[in-house]
């Protein structure tokens, strides 16, 4: 009874997904391989609707990149929504989960552990806090892991955000209308006559991976490690991508 009454719910809710995704404008972009097409296929079958994905299936990733299932290479523009603007497996996080989870997987709160004080203590000291209650809703816990691991990537998000909102300001001003945010976190917003959607599947096209919102507006949120050599590459990405719708 339960999964009659779940999936007229589901069949609404994708209809809606489709008609806010859909465009008027015929599209350019490539099709994708029959190999993607299944994976997503099987997902839309098996999986509650929920997002509307860009329509890439990524398989691993390192740095900056992401690889498809095809093997072709991107450049991460959205990391998660930010939630891995460390990068992509990098090292001494990966070398700092093992070691954990070799020793112990879980408590809870239920329990003390010997590692929660120690690490409280620590960031009270570093922030200036009398007390802390560490959390692990969307990225706040990833933000804060980067800020404490990782020395510089504040000042290089500086550096490359405002490289990277210079070469966005030399985008043709009547399809790319607003560059705006600060630091590596980042947007632009396109004229009405001119799809987000469609703009987005070009950068896939061309390597590099980001996502529309509210329709006329994408984000930009690199790693924090990105070097200026990436920026100025994705650059040039951006701008064959605004050049082909």
């Amino acid at each position: 009874m339960h999964c009659k009454i779940l999936s007229p719910s589901l069949s609404i809710i994708n209809r809606c997904i489709a008609s806010a995704s859909s465009s008027s404008v015929q599209s350019t972009a490539k099709p994708v391989s029959s190999k993607t097409q299944k994976i997503i296929d099987r997902e839309t079958r098996f999986g509650a609707a929920n997002y509307h994905p860009l329509p890439v299936v990524i398989q691993r990733g390192s740095g900056v990149y992401v690889w498809d299932t095809d093997g072709k290479r991107y450049f991460d523009f959205l990391s998660a929504y930010s939630a891995v603007n460390q990068g992509h497996c990098h090292p001494k996080i990966i070398a700092s989960m093992k070691q954990q989870v070799e020793i112990l997987s879980l408590t809870s709160r239920a329990f003390h552990n010997d590692v929660l004080g120690e690490f409280e203590q620590y960031a009270c000291e570093l922030f200036g806090y009398e007390k802390l209650l560490p959390m692990n809703t969307g990225v706040e816990g990833g933000e804060t892991a980067i800020k404490l691991a990782q020395e510089g990537m504040i000042e290089n998000a500086a550096k490359m955000g405002e490289l990277l909102r210079k070469e966005l300001n030399r985008l043709p001003k009547d399809k790319v209308k607003i560059v705006r945010g600060k630091g590596l976190l980042n947007a632009i917003v396109i004229d009405s006559k001119y799809d987000a959607w469609e703009l987005c599947l070009h950068l896939r096209d061309f390597g590099l991976l980001a996502k529309p919102t509210h329709g006329d507006k994408i984000r930009f949120a690199p790693p924090l490690n990105i070097t200026k050599e990436q920026i100025l590459e994705c650059c040039s990405i951006i701008q064959k991508a605004v050049n082909a719708i």
